[in-house]
C-alpha cells in the first residue's frame, strides 16, 4: 500500500524538527531575548509546516523554512509588543530602538566572541537563578530536543515531575529578565559544572537511546561534542572541561563499532577494535593530557576519560587493564558517589577480580530506590549469574530489565540473552 503525501510530510517534518528544533529556538531567543517565548514561536513555526507542507510539498531547505518562518513570528511579535508599549510614553522610545535594533540583527550577526546560538541558549538556560536540577532539565529540552520522558528517564525520576520542572523553569527565567547573551568570565564558573552536565546527558542520549527503534542517535552525539569543544575554547583553564570533551572523543571512537550490519547493538567486549576510529582517540587522549597537565584532582569527567582511556589503548579487550578500571572507579565514587557509579564498578570488579565479587558488589545494591526502574540493574546481575553458571536466574533478570527499557534495540538484546540462558538451562550447561 503506497502511502499518502501528507505521511510523507510529517515524517520530514518530524525528523526536520529532531535536528534543527535546538537552532530554531536558539535563534528566535536570540531576538526577543526569552527562551520560554523562543520555543513557542518555534512551535508555532511547526505548526505552519505542519499545515502547508502536506499540500506545498516539503522545501528544498526545511530547516531554513522553519527558522525564517519563527524569525517572522518573532518580529510581528516584537512589532506588536511595541504598539503597545508606544502607548505609555515613558517606555515609548526603549520599544521603538528594541524594534529597530531586532530587526538590525536579522540583517547581520552580532560581533561576539563566541558567535554560536546554540551555545547562547545553553548558557542562558543554565542560570543560575534555577536550581541545577531545572538547568540540565531546561537545557536537554530546548537544546538536545528530547522529550520529558527521555529526560526523566536519564534523570532516574517521575515524568510529571521533569515537566513541572521546564515549566517552571522558564517562567523563572522571564520573570527574572534573563538576558539572551554569553556571560562574563566571572559569572561563566557558576553554571559551569551544570552546562557540562547537559553535555554529557545529551551525549549519553545519542550514544544510547533511550527510547525508540534506535540504538543510538549519532546526531545528538554530533552535538555534544561540538557544544564540548566550543566550551573548551570558551574556558581553556578548567580541567573539567577537557575532561568532559576527553570522554566524549574517546566514547564517540566506539560509534561504529557498537552495531552490526543489521543495526544490532555490539557490547564493548564483541566489538571490533578496528572499527574505532584513530581519530577521535588521538583527540581525546590528547584532551585528557590536557585536562591532566592543568594540575589539582582529577574532577568526575576526567576520571570517566581515564577510565575510557584505559579502554582505548588495549588492543583488545582481554588486554583491558581491569584492575585499574577498578581503581578509578573507586576514585570516582570519592569525587562523586552515586548507585549508577557503584553499578559500573560492579562490572569492572567482576571483570578484574572474578564474577563473584563483582555479584557481591551489585547485591548491595539491590534495595536502592533510584535504581529500581534502572534496567542496566537486572542486566548487569543477569550477566554476572550467566558467568556463574545460574542460568535461570539469568533468564529471569535479563527479561525483567528488557521489560524496564524503552529501546526497542535494546530489548530485543536483552531478550536475546534470555533465550541464550534457557538453552543453556534446558540443556544442563
Amino acid at each position: 500500500m503506497t502511502e499518502s503525501p501528507d505521511s510523507d510530510a510529517h515524517r520530514a517534518i518530524e525528523a526536520v524538527w529532531r535536528i534543527e528544533s535546538a537552532r530554531i529556538i536558539a535563534g528566535v531567543a536570540r531576538i526577543v531575548g526569552d527562551v520560554g517565548v523562543a520555543e513557542d514561536l518555534a512551535h508555532d513555526a511547526l505548526v505552519a509546516a505542519l499545515e502547508r507542507w502536506p499540500a506545498a510539498g516539503v522545501p528544498e531547505n526545511p530547516g531554513a523554512w522553519l527558522m525564517t518562518a519563527a524569525k517572522r513570528r518573532a518580529i510581528d511579535r516584537l512589532r506588536h509588543d511595541a504598539v503597545l508599549d508606544r502607548k505609555h510614553a515613558e517606555i515609548g522610545r526603549d520599544a521603538e530602538r528594541r524594534r529597530e535594533t531586532v530587526v538590525s540583527e536579522l540583517e547581520s550577526a552580532i560581533d561576539d566572541p563566541v558567535g554560536d546560538d546554540l551555545l547562547r541558549l545553553v548558557l542562558t538556560s543554565c542560570h543560575p537563578v534555577l536550581s541545577r536540577e531545572a538547568r540540565v532539565a531546561l537545557t536537554l529540552r530546548l537544546v538536545g530536543g528530547l522529550e520529558t520522558g527521555e529526560i526523566a528517564r536519564a534523570f532516574l525520576v517521575s515524568e510529571p515531575t521533569i515537566a513541572q520542572r521546564i515549566v517552571r523553569a522558564k517562567r523563572t527565567l522571564s520573570a527574572a529578565k534573563v538576558p539572551f547573551e554569553v556571560p562574563r568570565a566571572d559569572e561563566r564558573a557558576t553554571r559551569l559544572a551544570s552546562v557540562l552536565e547537559v553535555i554529557y546527558l545529551i551525549f549519553n542520549e545519542g550514544y544510547a537511546a533511550t527510547a525508540g527503534d534506535d540504538w543510538m542517535r549519532p546526531a545528538l552525539c554530533d552535538e555534544a561534542l561540538r557544544l564540548g569543544r566550543i566550551l573548551a575554547e570558551l574556558a581553556k583553564e578548567e580541567s573539567e572541561v577537557h575532561g568532559l570533551v576527553a570522554l566524549m572523543e574517546l566514547q564517540a571512537s566506539r560509534l561504529h563499532a557498537r552495531t552490526d550490519a543489521n543495526g544490532r547493538p555490539v557490547l564493548l567486549a564483541d566489538q571490533d577494535r578496528s572499527r574505532w576510529d584513530p581519530l577521535l582517540i588521538r583527540r581525546g587522549l590528547a584532551a585528557l593530557e590536557r585536562a591532566e597537565s592543568l594540575g589539582g584532582t582529577l574532577g568526575p569527567y576526567a576520571l570517566q576519560a581515564a577510565l575510557a582511556a584505559c579502554h582505548a589503548r588495549a588492543h583488545s579487550a582481554a588486554e583491558t587493564d581491569w584492575a585499574q578500571i577498578v581503581a578509578l572507579y573507586d576514585a570516582l565514587a570519592q569525587v562523586a558517589p552515586s548507585p549508577v557509579v557503584e553499578l559500573n564498578r560492579a562490572v569492572a570488579v567482576g571483570m578484574a577480580f572474578g564474577p563473584e565479587a563483582g555479584f557481591a558488589v551489585v547485591e548491595q545494591l539491590s534495595g536502592e530506590p533510584s535504581l529500581a526502574r534502572y534496567h542496566w540493574l537486572p542486566s548487569v546481575r543477569g550477566d554476572l549469574l550467566a558467568k556463574l553458571g545460574r542460568h535461570e536466574a539469568a533468564r529471569a533478570e535479563f527479561e525483567r530489565a528488557a521489560a524496564m527499557t524503552q529501546n526497542g534495540r535494546e530489548r530485543e538484546l536483552l531478550l536475546e540473552r534470555a533465550r541464550q540462558m534457557s538453552e543453556a538451562s534446558a540443556g544442563g550447561g
